[in-house]
């Protein structure tokens, strides 16, 4: 018989190294993959890993894709160090998609500076308000807000399908299910000019500095590391859990919906049917892969940006299946988990033993 028996003391240097000893496993299993799907493995991964950053536009696009992931993953990692399990920030991202984009079509014939600012408003508001959902039901009935709002996110994308293909809808785009293309006055800024590097990118590290100097130098981020790794402590010293859980949730909420807003007023430019490939989905694992550091987030985000690049690359040149970025995301995430499990406990074979004192 097999089972697992806890270790007294889990090595801390494993811990950190777990997710470089996943990413060098997951290369290994992406050889095998590549070798199954009977594709030269050095082409593969030259197509997977190297052409993508190779030059400045690629660079530029990694930017692109990492952004939204960093700042979600950073706001997820605070309520994850608190025990608070939101999985539902892809609805989040999504809704403050439709808000932010629906200030830019309702102000769609104003040239003001302020239209921006407004839909960024919307945005986190929009993000906020479907994230104050589960948040409510944990604190008022004890609902799981894994359930929760992992269930608001499709109803936040049939939400979505249903405004693209109703009140929505370009007037003068042939029936197709997508918005007016956004004014310049409701698109983001450029930070290299020639290229789709918007202003959230530098704003999503501005998020992830900030999460950190929140978690590690406040009285709040003492307050959430507290609730997360010992609850009944944190109740006798005075801190509201209900008050952690609305936070957690809202702060959270509000950086998804600024991302969904940074998505259609960036890259997209308009409102369609799918405004995002599941980066509140993915953000999950660049919480984990980070060490649910919002430093370590950084380039956890950065990893995760390069396998939809990658993706898109081995698609093209090499006539890969697209789900092989959602293949790769699969296989570290599973070794990421197996590494954290074998930290923590040891495998040991025979019957178990049971001691009775």
């Amino acid at each position: 018989m097999i089972h697992l028996q806890r270790r007294a003391n889990p090595s801390k240097l494993m811990g950190y190294l777990a997710p470089v000893i996943a990413l060098a496993m997951t290369l290994l299993a992406g050889f095998l993959l590549f070798a199954l799907l009977g594709v030269p493995v050095g082409e593969a991964f030259r197509a997977y890993f190297i052409d993508p950053i190779s030059d400045s536009y690629g660079l530029a696009e990694l930017g692109v894709k990492a952004a939204p992931l960093i700042m979600i993953a950073a706001a997820l990692s605070l309520g994850f160090r608190a025990g608070v399990w939101n999985i539902g920030a892809e609805g989040q991202l999504i809704l403050g998609g439709i808000c932010g984009g629906a200030v830019a079509l309702y102000f769609y014939e104003v040239e003001s500076a302020f239209v921006l600012p407004l839909m960024c408003l919307a945005g986190v508001i929009g993000g906020m308000a479907w994230a104050a959902i589960p948040a409510l039901l944990r604190t008022t009935v004890n609902a799981n807000e894994i359930l929760t709002s992992l269930m608001l996110t499709y109803v936040a994308s049939l939400l979505l399908s249903f405004l693209v293909h109703g009140p929505m809808r370009d007037p003068d785009g042939f029936n197709f299910p997508e918005s007016r293309l956004f004014h310049d006055a409701a698109t983001l800024p450029l930070v290299l000019p020639g290229t789709r590097l918007h202003i959230g990118a530098p704003i999503a590290i501005f998020i992830a500095l900030a999460a950190w100097i929140l978690l590690s130098r406040t009285l709040l981020g003492f307050a959430l590391r507290v609730n997360g790794n010992a609850p009944r402590a944190a109740r006798h010293t005075g801190f509201s859990q209900a008050k952690l859980v609305w936070f957690s949730l809202l702060f959270t909420g509000a950086v998804a919906g600024l991302a969904g807003l940074f998505e259609v007023a960036g890259p997209i430019g308009q409102l369609n049917p799918v405004i995002s490939p599941g980066y509140g989905f993915t953000a999950i694992i660049v919480a984990f892969l980070g060490r649910l550091h919002p430093i370590g987030v950084i380039f956890a985000g950065l990893i995760m940006a390069l396998s939809y690049l990658g993706g898109e690359t081995a698609q093209i040149t090499l006539n890969m299946p697209l789900a092989v970025t959602g293949v790769f995301q699969g296989m570290l995430l599973f070794f990421l988990l197996a590494a954290d499990v074998l930290i923590h406990y040891r495998v040991v074979f025979g019957r178990e033993r049971h001691y009775v004192r």
